[in-house]
């Protein structure tokens, strides 16, 4: 059974940073594509970073630059480094598999930008 937990969220003024991360049991994070995913009040859950098996990552444009992607093999952890953050970006937060699987979604991390 594949659970991931994500932690890390919280609230931070415009500007600032957070660092979310995503624990996972009963999945290798390191051998699968993951992703990190957002979901506003009213909006689509999209996908805002993603890291390949080999280490490549993507990232959706409105993050691209401000967001960074990355993995803890020891850990088995997914980590999302959020800087100079925007209002925009308030959003609950989760980590699945890329593409995400529906069984897989965990409780999310709540991100709120605000002064």
């Amino acid at each position: 059974q594949v659970q991931l937990a994500e932690s890390g969220g919280g609230l931070v003024q415009p500007g600032g940073s957070l660092r979310l991360s995503c624990a996972a049991s009963g999945i290798i994070v390191r051998f699968n594509d993951m992703g990190w995913y957002r979901q506003a009040p009213g909006k689509p859950r999209d996908v805002v970073a993603r890291i390949t098996i080999s280490g490549d990552t993507v990232f959706a444009d409105s993050v691209k630059g401000r967001f960074t992607i990355s993995r803890d093999g020891a850990k088995n952890t997914v980590l999302l480094q959020m800087n100079s953050l925007k209002p925009d970006d308030t959003a609950v937060y989760y980590c699945n598999q890329f593409p995400a699987r529906s069984d897989f979604w965990g409780q999310g991390t709540q991100v709120t930008v605000s002064s």
